[in-house]
């Protein structure tokens, strides 16, 4: 999903690329006594340029992301590229393109009050704004601190539900100390309709509570905060309203009509702390008051900040344990590309199971789905692989969101429903985890939950489910001018849609046949290929007036069959690159070309391959659209094509196509990431590909490439297996990266591509590389599977 504001990342950084390509250079081999992965983890990677990573303390798929939060493009709180702070607050996303999320509740700290006048104190958002120096961030995984220039120094850290702050004041002013704290009742969007806050005058305790509206989605949600303080003597607390403090008042409450925009509070001021210090410790829920106060108090109880520091990274290093690496020879920056991705992969979805108000459940409820849309085509699949628990909670969720809401989701956040950008993907999910055997799934709800998707249009399709159903079934595809009276949604992206729901309905059909169901398989299998339906023969197209010598591309379709006309290379970079998101009169595409789209069918690539003239065509046609421009690889449909010259016999041109993009575009700057995050979808993209498999999403199919190691191991945490990729001649600088042979426990192994067996018994896969092309993974038999025949 990308920002509307992002700027594009289309330059090859030649510095970079040479700096981390250098042969001369050599870095130390790691040994398992002095490793330490978080060295390697970076959380600034992507925190500017409409990275919109989150870079504050959070635990791995953590409630609580504490963070300073600045003025500007924020999506997720804290940007580089920028020059002020206006709080701290609690809970994020990361890497979201549209609007900011969250942000709810924000602290702010000062020294003192100029003249220890309460009321020249500097309140509102916009005054309290503080420069903050460039060189001080110091970040890493549950850890983030920051200067300001107001002469508070924050340092922050966090658990499941709470965070900690430690705010230490330098003296910026003759007068003495007497901190001020406040609470504001905002949200980074500013999207507040309604508030409420208490102070204790007795504790200092500052609780609050909001409605506020999601960032990609509908509907609203309530949000609870709950302060303490310990390391100063209170002196006095009180309420404030824009520019005014008011030390009489305990309680103020902001109704539906007050303005979104207004900064409004509670605050606690205090003598003057004996260590310059002071610890604020919040407890965050969507539940209520108590609950957040509950949460800090169980989480956080002796306000132990080094502790707590101690414990994330503990949690980190745990997570992150099950893949390991022989790094000799790489460089360190490459490393910290491949564990920083690592890092950012495992952030979202957010676990908020025991804090949804919507629904009572036993089963677990996980939040922050941005959007599966995105997240399906790497993220879940690396889960899958690292982390099967979580990928089991999460696919529960969704299922359990699907007993009590109706649909499975296709995107959400803060508890409420998100925007559908194409297909019902989460189709595409459930049969990623079914064919690889993700445990303690209900899988005949997951059944009738994809089959819903593909059979029952829902009343607003823009949330959830799929439109033009009944186009989908008749026609067997999505006309730009489809009729729908069975539910309500934006009319766009027919092209996208169509292809997207083919590729849906063959997930279906895949777990139609291994759960016996044989009609729904055929019928399904049928669908899929739907997709042929929007292709045109005799579309050609050019750039800048120059023919590109390729013919036949996807185009939109009235209901009658004719054709409607739309540039191939429309939104992609070289034309009206931001034209095409969910606007109501956007393109028939979304977020990408037809030339792009035109490569979207993993399940029937043999005749999708046959359609565009053959292999040696579709190799062509393909590498045409990396090396004009065409692609973008900051969004997610351009991760496939990186490695789509599996299908055509010339596996190498995707290792080659992999070490042209890392790492020109993803590198160890605050600019290093190809587009937003996604919630990870970017970190996961670097980290399957350095690890040399690329897993088709929704198949149990896993493409190879050789690792950017000497060795990869992934340790299975259901069966305690470990399975290796190893490299032999495994060159550094990067020339030899082509596979020559191969032995899968030391048997040959002429595929281009491995099942989830391989991770799940464990062994051997073991790649002998050369500087040049060769025979393997070449032939027909060893291609990746395909609905049709290669020939």
């Amino acid at each position: 999903m990308l920002s509307q504001h992002h700027s594009l990342h289309m330059c090859i950084f030649n510095g970079i690329v040479t700096a981390l390509y250098a042969s001369n250079v050599i870095a130390a081999k790691h040994s398992s006594d002095d490793f330490d992965v978080l060295k390697y983890v970076d959380p600034l990677i992507g925190t500017a340029n409409g990275g919109h990573v989150f870079a504050g303390a959070t635990l791995p798929f953590g409630m609580a992301k504490a963070v300073a939060d600045t003025a500007g493009e924020n999506q997720a709180g804290f940007a580089y590229d920028t020059e002020v702070v206006t709080g701290f607050s609690h809970m994020h996303d990361s890497g979201t393109g549209g609007s900011p999320s969250m942000g709810n509740f924000p602290i702010f700290a000062q020294g003192n009050c100029p003249h220890d006048d309460i009321n020249q104190c500097k309140w509102q958002k916009s005054d309290r704004a503080a420069v903050w120096d460039k060189e001080s961030p110091e970040v890493r995984p549950g850890y983030f601190s920051i200067s300001l220039a107001n002469g508070v120094h924050a340092e922050m850290t966090a658990t499941n539900r709470s965070a900690l702050y430690r705010f230490t004041f330098n003296e910026t002013s003759s007068q003495s100390l007497s901190p001020v704290i406040l609470l504001d009742l905002m949200d980074l969007p500013q999207s507040r309709t309604s508030g409420s806050a208490d102070v204790d005058r007795s504790t200092g305790r500052l609780t609050g509570s909001g409605t506020f509206s999601p960032s990609f989605g509908i509907g609203s949600y309530k949000s609870y905060v709950c302060v303490d303080f310990k390391g100063a003597e209170l002196r006095d607390t009180g309420i404030w309203e824009k520019n005014q403090a008011n030390i009489s008042s305990r309680s103020l409450t902001l109704g539906s009509d007050t303005s979104s925009t207004l900064s409004a509070g509670t605050f606690a001021r205090f003598h003057a702390p004996k260590d310059s210090s002071i610890l604020a410790r919040v407890g965050v829920s969507f539940i209520s008051v108590q609950q957040a106060c509950e949460n800090a108090e169980r989480e956080l109880p002796d306000f132990d900040f080094e502790g707590t520091v101690s414990a994330a990274e503990s949690a980190w290093r745990k997570k992150l344990d099950v893949v390991s690496v022989d790094a000799d020879g790489v460089l360190p920056d490459l490393q910290t590309v491949f564990w920083s991705g690592a890092y950012r992969a495992l952030i979202s979805p957010q676990d908020y199971t025991g804090e949804n108000p919507l629904w009572e459940s036993d089963e677990p409820y996980y939040d922050s789905y941005y959007c599966i849309w995105d997240s399906f085509r790497s993220i879940h699949p690396l889960l899958t692989l690292v982390d099967p628990f979580s990928q089991s909670l999460m696919i529960r969720s969704l299922i359990d969101t699907y007993r009590h809401e109706g649909y499975l989701p296709d995107c959400r956040m803060s508890l409420c429903k998100g925007f559908t950008q194409g297909g019902s993907n989460a189709d595409v999910v459930m049969a990623d985890a079914y064919l690889k055997k993700v445990p303690g799934i209900d899988w005949d709800t997951a059944y009738e939950a994809v089959v819903k998707d593909a059979e029952v249009e829902p009343q607003n399709w823009d949330v959830e489910g799929r439109g033009g159903l009944r186009s989908w079934k008749n026609l067997g595809y999505i006309p730009f001018d489809d009729y729908d009276p069975d539910g309500e949604g934006t009319h766009t992206r027919s092209i996208s849609r169509t292809v997207e729901y083919a590729y849906n309905d063959f997930c279906i059909a895949e777990m139609a046949q291994g759960m016996g169901h044989q009609s729904d398989y055929e019928k399904y299998t049928k669908r899929s290929g739907n997709w042929v339906h929007m292709f045109k023969p005799d579309q050609k197209s050019s750039i800048k007036g120059v023919d590109t010598n390729f013919t036949g591309f996807l185009q939109p379709r009235y209901t009658n069959g004719t054709w409607r006309y739309q540039d191939p290379i429309l939104c992609s970079p070289l034309l009206d690159f931001t034209g095409c998101y969910l606007n109501p009169d956007g393109h028939e595409t979304y977020e990408g070309s037809a030339w792009m789209y035109t490569f979207y069918a993993p399940h029937d690539m043999g005749a999708l391959i046959k359609t565009l003239g053959g292999a040696e065509s579709f190799t062509s046609r393909l590498s045409y659209l990396h090396d004009s421009g065409l692609l973008y690889v900051g969004d997610e449909q351009a991760f496939l094509p990186v490695y789509q010259f599996h299908y055509s016999g010339r596996p190498g041109l995707s290792a080659k196509q992999s070490h042209f993009y890392i790492p020109s575009q993803f590198n160890t700057t605050v600019n290093g990431i190809a587009g937003n995050d996604d919630s990870g979808a970017m970190g996961s993209f670097v980290v399957l590909s350095m690890m040399g498999i690329w897993p088709v999403p929704g198949q149990d199919v896993y493409l190879i490439t050789p690792p950017y190691f000497k060795e990869v191991s992934i340790r299975n945490a259901l069966t305690g297996k470990v399975a290796t990729i190893r490299n032999i001649n495994f060159d550094p600088s990067y020339k030899s990266i082509y596979i020559q042979s191969a032995k899968w426990n030391d048997k040959p192994w002429t595929k281009n591509w491995i099942t989830h067996d391989f991770f799940a018994e464990g062994g051997v896969l073991e790649l002998e590389l050369g500087p040049k092309e060769s025979e393997w993974g070449t032939q027909i038999q060893d291609l990746p599977p395909s609905l049709s025949d290669y020939q």
